[in-house]
């Protein structure tokens, strides 16, 4: 009697190698949706800043992510120096450049 219910428990050779690939199916579909709406675009969007932040040059007009406007006087390897009023001058990080706002209608 045991040995009969052994053998009726055991899986089928095809059976099992399909069923265990049908279970990992759910995780890869993830893996690939997440790829493509999660890391795919933000390492686009990191080398896009990246290239902005090497062409930095003179004279552009930019915002900072603290949101202060100004002119860019001085650039050195790792931070720019601003000019945001008469003789108001400022030194940030080139990763605190946020846009470049020298092309916007209000500032034409």
């Amino acid at each position: 009697m045991n040995l009969l219910n052994i053998l009726l428990m055991t899986p089928q050779a095809g059976a099992s190698s399909q069923s265990s690939w049908m279970s990992f199916l759910p995780l890869v579909l993830i893996i690939v949706v997440f790829y493509f709406f999660f890391i795919r675009p933000q390492m686009k969007r990191s080398k896009d800043q990246k290239t902005f932040r090497e062409k930095l040059e003179k004279g552009q007009k930019v915002l900072t992510i603290g949101g202060i406007h100004g002119r860019i006087t001085e650039i050195q390897e790792t931070t720019v120096s601003i000019e945001v009023d008469n003789n108001v001058k400022l030194r940030v990080e080139k990763s605190a450049i946020a846009i470049d706002t020298s092309q916007t209608i209000e500032n034409k």
